[in-house]
């Protein structure tokens, strides 16, 4: 559930810059494949890679706030109409709206 906006932002971001909405669809499918080949390796390293988990994921989540900082973030802040901007940050909070519901929701686990 939680790949959804994931997804979906993916696909904007590829739209964003240029892609075809066909194109974009299929190289954001192409490239939520490549979870599941993770998903295949993770099960079969898991217990083997349980103590790295606490030093790589730090990591990970530093990529990703990465790319949110220096990517998209300038993007919006060029933005000069009023509307997008007010409409920008309804999505936001709605991010967040929906990260926490899965937070207190049973189906948000793993």
């Amino acid at each position: 559930l939680h790949e959804i906006p994931q997804e979906i932002g993916d696909f904007g971001v590829l739209v964003y810059g240029g892609y075809k909405k066909s194109k974009a669809l299929l190289y954001n499918f192409l490239s939520g494949l490549t979870a599941v080949l993770g998903g295949v390796i993770g099960f079969y390293f898991a217990e083997s890679a349980e103590k790295t988990v606490l030093y790589l994921l730090p990591i990970a989540a530093g990529g990703f706030i990465y790319i949110a900082a220096s990517d998209l973030v300038p993007e919006i802040k060029h933005e000069k109409k009023a509307a997008r901007l007010a409409l920008n940050f309804v999505v936001f909070v709605i991010g967040i709206g929906l990260m926490l519901l899965m937070k207190f929701l049973p189906f948000g686990e793993h």
